[in-house]
């Protein structure tokens, strides 16, 4: 970790107007891409639309990088689009000086450094103090939501902020220029067909054809999907980023894989491999799809502001710990479809998430619904407040 300053604000000031306000970032990887692509958007907002200072330690710069190529793995220090990255190499040790935020966010329960919090505590005014949790749709999440804990050693107060999906939490993460995006990506035809050239290669398919996106962990489920798929009356298209789930897509057309830019067809199946993608790259590969097939938080947050029916393959924990947590997405998500609509979407869930093999014939014939749904469930959330406005909001409010 470095100990150069990123912040011209001194850790003994205490006056701050918004544009003054710094901000670190703390971020270990776990898994894959969801944990930096999480505190990688909320830096960005808060830089560019807030106006604060940022700077992110992170763990895992290759990670990192495949969400922004432009990032250089081989720098311990370096700043991107106004924002400071640092290799959080040396988890223990920050140098001989430090420079302490006013606003410190421990994404995820990763564990801040000890030299760090030391620091922390000998700031003239205590920096705001928040752990960012992972995103549950469960009704505890409102109630444990800006709830506040005492360091054991120091005059330190950590305030848990928790995204939600209903009343009283914190919300998700969305952009304000997204809607405006995604509304001039979908009425434009020349903007989709370049898009559909720049990503496949090809042209829009035909109209009638269901376009589908591919973005999940290893799932047992998937070569029943795609024998559906191919079997099937309708022609499907499938758009396959590159993931975990490439190698289960390649075998089941008899090939060890599928090269980027490869297709590949059987029955009314077609298939394109697609490279893995920045994250604007990755919403308009949403809004390019009729339904799409998320995992994790980060993709499952941006299918539900895509608008498009979508299906969530949740990350699996021990003893089936997750499944509760799928439930209370669907009871927020499916509240007000039809109640055939409701029970066929949470057959679908489940037996992507391993209970039973899914049936495409019952998710489709409620697709009329499913749209409806999707397009309502974006106002519905964008309604409960954008994560790192509310959490402007909450830091600016401890600082005055």
């Amino acid at each position: 970790m470095s100990s150069a300053p990123v912040s011209s604000v001194h850790p003994t000031d205490t006056t701050h107007a918004s544009t003054d306000i710094a901000c670190d970032i703390f971020c270990a990887v776990i898994d894959n891409f969801g944990d930096i692509g999480v505190c990688w958007r909320l830096a960005r907002q808060l830089a560019g639309e807030h106006g604060w200072q940022v700077r992110i330690f992170v763990d895992d710069l290759h990670a990192f990088q495949k969400l922004y190529p432009a990032l250089d793995t081989a720098r311990a220090r370096q700043t991107v689009d106004g924002i400071a990255i640092e290799h959080w190499h040396e988890p223990t040790h920050a140098g001989e000086t430090i420079e302490v935020a006013d606003v410190v966010i421990e994404a995820f329960g990763c564990e801040l450094p000890p030299v760090y919090v030391a620091a922390m505590a000998r700031r003239e005014r205590a920096p705001v103090w928040l752990n960012l949790e992972y995103l549950s749709g469960e009704d505890w999440v409102a109630d444990f939501h800006l709830r506040s804990s005492p360091h054991p050693r120091y005059p330190l107060v950590k305030t848990f902020f928790f995204p939600g999906l209903g009343a009283g939490t914190g919300g998700v993460l969305k952009e304000r220029t997204l809607d405006a995006a995604r509304a001039a990506f979908e009425n434009s035809p020349d903007t989709r067909a370049e898009w559909w050239h720049n990503a496949t290669g090809a042209p829009p398919p035909d109209a009638g054809a269901t376009v589908v996106s591919l973005f999940a962990y290893e799932n047992p489920a998937v070569d029943s999907l795609l024998e559906q798929w191919r079997d099937g009356a309708g022609q499907v298209v499938l758009l396959v980023p590159q993931g975990r789930i490439s190698g289960a897509v390649a075998r089941f057309f008899g090939a060890p894989s599928i090269a980027v830019g490869q297709h590949t067809s059987l029955g009314n199946l077609r298939a394109h491999a697609l490279a893995f993608t920045d994250q604007p790259g990755y919403d308009q590969l949403l809004w390019a799809s009729d339904i799409n097939f998320v995992r994790g938080e980060d993709s499952f947050v941006r299918a539900q502001w895509a608008a498009r029916p979508f299906v969530w393959h949740i990350y699996p924990q021990a003893d089936d710990a997750h499944l509760p947590k799928l439930d209370a997405a669907l009871a927020h998500y499916a509240a007000t479809l039809p109640a055939p609509a409701a029970a066929a979407l949470s057959r679908f869930w489940h037996a992507w998430n391993g209970a039973g093999q899914p049936d495409w014939a019952d998710f489709q014939q409620h697709r009329a619904a499913l749209d409806t749904r999707a397009a309502q469930w974006a106002q519905e959330l964008s309604g409960v407040g954008d994560l790192a406005g509310n959490l402007a909001e909450f830091a600016k409010s401890q600082l005055k």
